[in-house]
């Protein structure tokens, strides 16, 4: 056996021999306790603020070296000046990056292709097999046996016309047709083309990228897959695009030449780059079809600035391209042909004349469109009416929006143009989706003149108020017009039949209503949908526009309150038969609630609702719900719990309370709300009436019992019974502590964390413990329990509880136990409660009660022993240690030193403390014996017969 181990045993023998015969006395405190206050500081700034620090170099030689000294700097500046081709240069960067700029960021995006994109490819899919005929999805090498590449020729001449030849030369035998393709495989073929255009290109293999680019433009002439077209234009024109950037950018940097060339030279060189670009026009001409011509003169349209930079020979050339596309015979390709067009021409001129002069045409062709209408009418199975008129959306749309973008010059002319078209319904929608809002709120009452007028085949009258519907929600028409525009627009949409078609208006109109409209409207609105979706039980197919309509009048209307009470907002929420979706919309309107109402509500009838609502949500929550979603219905329910304030009536608050509790029964998050606001409740009674009081601790000594968690019961009845011992309610007080106290063996050994992980609840107990060991202090003694019946229950609790076998816990529970006895033999409490007779005024000093004091802290130091021993078994050195310290310090503050029992207990824990020096704080000990001296001092005058058993104790611990 080690000397250390039979020191402790030695240690342990000792204490158990002084636990036989302790005779604790606790002495009177003779020193006045100071608080050490900290002194505060007045700043300018945060202390946490972090300061940046700018290191300055005092060295002016290495500045020098590095020519960052003002000499250099003035110096370098004058070379820059005087030096011409410092500044040419200086010049040229900047005007390069303005135009690189320019390029790369316009002004305005609203007119950019590149963001229709996208939305075009998912809208038009098919699940239809496609076919793609091209000579040049083979391998790269092998295309025309390997001679595509130009020989050198010495003619430029010769070269021409060799070019020429090789262009004007298709083989139909190289041709690959490729059928049976899926949507996805026939993007990835025309990624590829794209691929191979630009690797032609910069191989020097010019003829082969314009051959590519012509057979991507004749395949715009084929819509075997109706409804895949418009995404088919998309995937073409990308291609026809690079190959216009890939042209003009050559062209451009054959016009730029070398900046420091001499000015014939530049000349020589722009000269050569209009030549080049006239070159590529030459051969574009010179092909014989007419739709690849078009396309193909148009992606190189930009090239046109290096032949002519007048206004008018753009809005020229472009007028005679509208020329020619009268020769395309189907509308659907002409239409994509005439969008194709425009997106060029914006680029160049901000002229809408040949835009103007395009739907001139277009009105002309407009008929034939129905010719084929008719024709899949005939035919639904190919392509339905409805859906072929859509494929022209894209193409309407973008030349609308070019036509009125920052001018309204044509925008009435196309409007009295569409009254005049017969089935202008497709027109119309464009209209409604391209032209400002504000142009069409001034002619709301036309405009729904125009569409209850309309009767255009696969074009229904809900599609077009849908549109109008979004229009006016934006911007409203005037104010004198609204009701008549109001009633004219849904005389139109309750006479829809197709539930479909109405529940969709109404999705839209919805917004317009609730934003522009009384609460009266709203819930007409409401009303009517009611009696709409309950024929046929017509809900239970549309529930999910059913609570966008909901959101939306919620979103936009500014009163979730007013809302509330209308007589037909609960009625609505009738139709949501299916729980799920059910409980999703109380949760929305909760949500929106927790937003947007008043910071309080004492009105009957929203609270009324507010509490239909959460007993939903309640109601909802069962065993198997998780965790996550009985904290979020809870979050809910708490927030309007709060804002529900009825003044000065108290007792009506509490009638609120006794309800909430009754009706949210499965949440205790809403039981614990439920009680604090009920704690808070007590402390608003400003007449001091005490069966107030009494009827709020009633209140929430009945709640907590209902809740589940041990930890929260425990805490809510120690604040239930703090709150009526500050209001003098005694008896209710006891109750609470008792029956915390009597919690304290349910409570589980473990819980588990957010992570899943388990985290002792035992610094949680000790925490507890001693918070109630600090209230029982001030506690009076019932005449019917006894001396310290608390406390004595207290130390009954925790002798029970089942602690791991290496704890500490219970040993600093008797520490502050310790603590509070030793307060009870003062003669004066350091705190009191203001009315609340506490044992020293109770006791008044009386010997027996100290007596009866002394006696129970002789066993709570017997307790400690006995821990101090199972820990020494269980080789825990350190806990035993630093609680040998703990309890040595309190025999020196508390205990009467000069009774020689507990003077040798004091020298056997230091000496026990001692022996495990090395496991503790190389501070602990020396700090121990400082606290000692520095109480050696305090009392020496005051009581020397205390001091002088104190200096006695100090020689041992000294000599050890």
């Amino acid at each position: 056996m080690s000397c250390w181990q039979t020191a402790v045993r030695n240690a342990d023998n000792n204490n158990h021999d002084a636990m036989a015969n302790l005779e604790w006395v606790c002495v009177p405190r003779c020193y006045e306790v100071r608080k050490n206050r900290l002194t505060g500081q007045a700043t300018l700034e945060h202390p946490l603020k972090q300061h940046t620090v700018t290191v300055v170099d005092s060295n002016p030689l290495s500045r020098a070296l590095e020519g960052t000294d003002p000499l250099s700097q003035f110096a370098r500046q004058d070379d820059e000046l005087n030096d011409p081709l410092s500044q040419m240069v200086t010049e040229f960067d900047l005007k390069s990056k303005r135009r690189e700029r320019d390029r790369t960021e316009p002004e305005d995006n609203t007119l950019q292709w590149s963001s229709r994109r996208l939305g075009i490819l998912n809208r038009f899919t098919t699940n239809e097999k496609l076919s793609l005929s091209t000579s040049f999805l083979v391998s790269s090498g092998s295309l025309d046996g390997g001679n595509e590449s130009i020989k050198a020729q010495t003619v430029v001449a010769d070269k021409t016309k060799f070019r020429l030849e090789q262009l004007d030369h298709f083989d139909d035998g190289s041709m690959r047709h490729m059928m049976d393709l899926t949507q996805q495989e026939y993007i990835q073929r025309f990624e590829q083309l794209k691929q191979e255009l630009i690797q032609s290109w910069h191989n020097d293999q010019r003829v082969k990228a314009l051959k590519i680019a012509i057979q991507c433009a004749k395949m715009l002439a084929d819509t075997t897959v109706l409804q895949f077209y418009p995404s088919q234009y998309v995937l073409i024109t990308d291609i026809l695009d690079v190959f216009g950037k890939l042209v003009y950018e050559r062209l451009r940097a054959k016009a730029s030449g070398d900046p420091a060339a001499s000015a014939a030279t530049l000349e020589r060189e722009r000269e050569a780059a209009r030549d080049t670009c006239q070159n590529w026009f030459y051969k574009i001409a010179s092909i014989r079809e007419l739709l690849p011509r078009l396309y193909l003169e148009l992606s190189i349209f930009k090239c046109y600035e290096f032949l002519s930079s007048s206004r008018e020979q753009y809005e020229r050339i472009l007028q005679r391209l509208t020329h020619q596309l009268r020769g395309i015979a189907d509308p659907l390709v002409s239409s994509y042909a005439r969008c194709y067009l425009v997106r060029m021409g914006v680029t160049l001129t901000p002229s809408k004349t040949y835009i103007r002069e395009n739907f001139a045409d277009l009105f002309l062709v407009y008929p034939q469109i129905f010719r084929f209408v008719a024709r899949f009418n005939l035919h639904p199975e190919i392509v339905t009416a409805s859906s072929y008129l859509q494929l022209y959306a894209p193409a309407f749309d973008y030349m609308l929006l070019c036509l009125v973008h920052k001018s309204e010059l044509h925008t009435q002319d196309i409007l009295n143009e569409c009254k005049q078209l017969k089935n202008n319904g497709a027109i119309l929608m464009s209209v409604l989706s391209s032209f400002k809002s504000e142009f069409i709120a001034t002619n709301a009452l036309e405009f729904i003149a125009l569409i209850n007028a309309s009767e255009t085949p696969g074009i229904s009258k809900s599609q077009l108020l849908r549109s109008l519907g979004s229009c006016v929600s934006s911007c409203a028409p005037l104010q004198e017009q609204r009701v008549t525009f109001l009633k004219a627009a849904f005389e139109t949409i309750n006479k829809l039949t197709d539930p479909n078609e109405y529940i969709n208006c109404v999705e839209t109109w919805a917004v317009f209503v609730s934003q522009y409209f009384t609460i009266n409207e709203v819930n007409r609105l409401l009303g009517e949908l009611n009696t709409r979706m309950c024929l046929g039980k017509a809900y239970e197919k549309h529930y999910s526009q059913l609570q966008n309509i909901l959101t939306r009048i919620m979103q936009n209307y500014r009163s979730i309150e007013l809302l509330l009470i209308q007589p037909n907002f609960l009625p609505y929420l009738d139709l949501f038969q299916k729980e799920s979706v059910r409980v999703e919309v109380c949760k929305n309107i909760l949500s929106f609630y927790k937003q947007n109402s008043e910071e309080y509500t004492c009105d009957a009838v929203v609270t009324n609702a507010l509490m239909y609502l959460g007993k939903i949500l309640n109601d909802s929550v069962n065993a198997l719900s998780v965790d996550d979603e009985r904290r979020q219905i809870s979050q809910l329910i708490n927030v309007f719990i709060h804002k529900v304030h009825f003044g000065n009536d108290l007792e009506q608050q509490l009638s609120f309370y006794v309800d909430a509790r009754g009706t949210f029964s499965n949440l205790d998050a809403v039981y614990v709300t439920l009680v604090h606001a009920a704690c808070k409740l007590a402390t608003r009674n400003r007449s001091k009436s005490t069966g107030f009081v009494k009827a709020c601790i009633a209140y929430c000594f009945i709640t907590i019992p209902s809740i589940e968690a041990v930890q929260q019961q425990m805490n809510l009845y120690l604040l239930c019974g703090q709150l009526a011992l500050q209001h003098l309610c005694l008896g209710q007080a006891d109750a609470c502590f008792e029956a915390a106290l009597q919690l304290v063996n349910e409570l589980p050994a473990a819980t588990v964390d957010f992570d899943g992980k388990p985290r002792s609840l035992e610094p949680f107990l000790v925490s507890y413990m001693c918070n109630i060991l600090a209230t029982l202090i001030v506690v009076p003694d019932s005449p019917e329990q006894g001396v310290l019946y608390f406390l004595r229950l207290l130390l009954e609790v925790v002798g029970r509880h089942k602690f791991k076998a290496d704890s500490s816990a219970p040993s600093i529970i008797y520490v502050h136990s310790l603590d509070m006895l030793y307060v009870q033999s003062l003669e004066r409490f350091p705190y009191h409660i203001k009315g609340v007779v506490s044992n020293d005024d109770l006791y008044g000093h009386d010997p027996k009660f100290l007596q009866e004091v002394n006696n129970m802290c002789a066993q709570v130091v017997d307790a400690i022993l006995l821990q101090l021993k199972s820990l020494g078994l269980a080789q825990q050195q350190r806990s035993q240690a630093e609680l040998a310290l703990q309890l040595f310090l309190r025999i020196v503050k508390y205990a009467d030193l000069e009774r020689e029992t507990i003077a040798q207990l004091a020298v056997n824990l230091w000496l026990l403390a001692n022996k495990a020096q090395s496991q503790l704080d190389v501070k602990t000990l020396p700090q121990t014996m400082r606290s000692v001296e520095i109480l050696y001092k305090q009392i020496k005058d005051a009581s020397p017969t205390r001091a002088q058993a104190i200096a006695k104790l100090l020689l041992r611990m000294r000599s050890s």
